[in-house]
């Protein structure tokens, strides 16, 4: 089964290029990458053209900004079997492809990610990294037990490169565009119906600069805070206001 990856950009200027890099060295190399850019305003799309000499990539420009409407426009392009959905400050391991396509052999699963380790230029967040982890099963098995036992969710973000197939992706419904946050667990919700969902024991880090521009014990309240009550079914737009956007 070929790969997509497909990433969702808004002024990622600072991030994109050592992205990108990586994904230069793959083994076996994704089918194509999609970059789905918002409107951003600094050197995003221009950076992402420069790679698309050495890369299979290609620059989608979103009409609107908003990672739900972007993803679902890159999915709406992508020709593979498989969709990987990246965000544009993570990095990803080499054998990526490998990874997902051995992940999907299975038909019991519908979709999957990976352990995110959260770190920055000065630092690495173990705590708030350990804590996402564990979160992706305690979450579930607290609001949704049925589902977590009946059929296997777990509640995977963004920031853990979700993957799954292009047929269960579109039959599910894909990402609800309306959804400024949390776009990423209400798909897992979606998926979970169609199989079982897998937390990879293999570590994709992710950049720190909401941590580090919060601080942690503000940003651990808030990450907490949105969880809790988009679990309780207060709505994701009203959520919003308290996750600004850090660049």
């Amino acid at each position: 089964m070929s790969v997509s990856i497909i990433i969702p950009t808004w002024n990622e200027a600072a991030c994109l290029g050592r992205t990108l890099g990586v994904l230069e060295s793959l083994n076996p190399s994704p089918a194509e990458i999609l970059v789905v850019d918002g409107g951003s305003g600094d050197r995003t799309v221009a950076i992402a053209q420069t790679w698309a000499s050495c890369l299979p990539l290609r620059v989608i420009h979103a009409p609107a900004r908003g990672r739900s409407v972007q993803m679902n426009l890159g999915t709406e392009a992508a020709e593979s079997d498989i969709l990987c959905f990246l965000h544009a400050d993570t990095l990803v391991p080499d054998d990526l492809v490998k990874l997902v396509q051995s992940t999907l052999d299975d038909p019991a699963v519908a979709g999957g990610g990976f352990v995110s380790l959260m770190a920055g230029a000065e630092t690495t967040r173990w705590g708030i990294s350990l804590h996402n982890a564990v979160k992706t099963y305690y979450a579930p098995l607290l609001f949704r037990p049925h589902l977590f036992f009946g059929r296997g969710l777990r509640l995977l973000f963004g920031d853990q490169v979700m993957f799954c197939r292009r047929a269960d992706f579109h039959a599910c419904g894909g990402f609800d565009p309306a959804m400024p946050i949390m776009e990423e667990a209400d798909l897992c919700l979606k998926l979970c119906r169609r199989g079982r969902l897998r937390q990879l024991s293999r570590v994709v880090q992710c950049s720190d600069r909401r941590v580090a521009a919060w601080g942690a014990l503000k940003a651990n309240a808030i990450y907490l805070m949105i969880g809790l009550l988009w679990a309780l079914g207060v709505p994701a737009v009203a959520l919003k206001q308290f996750y600004e956007e850090v660049r």
